[in-house]
């Protein structure tokens, strides 16, 4: 206990001040591991967050400036995905570990980039991965595993944005669509379940406003086929013209049952747009498949109850945690970092399959 009070904190720079941006502040600022060495935005959102933790940190307009000026030993990226591969391979190059919200980058070619970067230098690279940290979605993805064989996975965020929201995702899509940002995290909990090669993915998407670059898409539907039979489709719309009807889905059936995430609370209306109740299950709804002699259900539905779960800042801190022990314990991150890069690998495929109307087979 003595010795770990006396190591260093890790003197970490945060770039990037949002959503998330400020709930990983918020995980630095209460664990004694990490010190704070600034905040980097290009708006007002840094001084919004200084005010949040108290006062007292250094603000910074620039990234690059604030590297040079703050020389830390982490850098933390949750900025919008057409600068995490600068961002990182920069920190990386300055000798720094980093931590980077998803998705890695805004090309695959970048994404692996980043990762070899990472590697040349020898530092640690965490992609955040929420639900990889989420006790409830562990789970969830453990109980699709005793379903038998092919799986069926169905899956959706649907998300009904005005204000902040519908300016935040209209800035995303100038680089990327929604199926590209918000999929990564739902193909790779489809790869986990499965544990099986995805070979094929057909997907199709519409542009519902002017408001967006020409050629991109604020709605979209992919659909993946895996080496061992099983399927998965994610539906992801953003906007202010978005249905709330169904846009939180998250099921999965198998020969032997069904599992699936019943959120009454978060997936009700008004809350597609709530950072906080896309991480909610709130309950698992498990459905055995077994008949009787008279062919009628030989076991009742079972309600798990998860309302005892962690909230969304509570995540991001377990995703700190994993990030301070792999820089601590020197845990090997190459699967946690091939993982990051096939699953936007299938993402970008998909949104190739939107863009030519065609099947597009994959070499993952």
């Amino acid at each position: 206990m003595a010795s770990t009070m006396t190591q260093k904190p890790i003197r970490i720079l945060v770039v990037g001040c949002g959503n998330m941006g400020t709930s990983h502040a918020l995980a630095y600022h209460q664990m004694d591991d990490f010190e704070i060495v600034g905040l980097v935005s290009g708006g007002n959102s840094k001084e919004k967050l200084n005010e949040k933790l108290g006062g007292g940190y250094a603000l910074y307009d620039d990234y690059y400036e604030a590297m040079r000026i703050t020389q830390p030993d982490a850098v933390s990226i949750s900025t919008y995905p057409d600068t995490h591969e600068p961002f990182a391979i920069h920190a990386f190059e300055q000798g720094c570990h980093v931590f980077v919200e998803k998705p890695l980058a805004d090309t695959v070619e970048g994404a692996q980039r980043v990762v070899d970067a990472a590697k040349k230098h020898n530092k640690k690279l965490v992609v955040g991965y929420i639900l990889r940290h989420h006790p409830s979605w562990e789970r969830f993805i453990e109980m699709s595993q005793q379903l038998g064989k092919p799986l069926v996975m169905r899956m959706n965020l649907n998300q009904q944005s005005e204000g902040s929201m519908w300016t935040l995702h209209r800035n995303l899509m100038k680089s990327l669509s929604p199926i590209v940002d918000c999929g990564v995290h739902y193909i790779d909990v489809m790869c986990q379940m499965t544990r099986s090669k995805p070979v094929q993915v057909y997907a199709i998407g519409a542009r519902l406003t002017e408001e967006i670059p020409a050629g991109n898409y604020n709605y979209g539907n992919l659909q993946i086929r895996f080496e061992d039979g099983s399927v998965g489709w994610y539906e992801a719309g953003w906007g202010p013209m978005v249905s709330e009807t169904a846009f939180f889905i998250k099921d999965v059936v198998g020969p032997k049952g069904s599992v699936s995430i019943v959120a009454k609370d978060a997936g009700g209306s008004g809350k597609s747009d709530s950072i906080e109740a896309h991480t909610k299950t709130e309950s698992l709804l498990y459905h055995q498949a077994d008949l009787n002699e008279n062919e009628l259900f030989a076991k009742e539905d079972e309600w798990i109850d998860l309302t005892d779960e962690p909230d969304h800042n509570g995540l991001c801190k377990r995703e700190q945690e994993y990030f301070l022990k792999s820089i601590k314990e020197n845990i090997d991150l190459s699967d946690h970092m091939e993982d990051a890069v096939n699953s936007l690998r299938i993402a970008f495929a998909c949104d190739e399959s939107v863009r030519t109307g065609k099947v597009v087979h994959l070499d993952v």
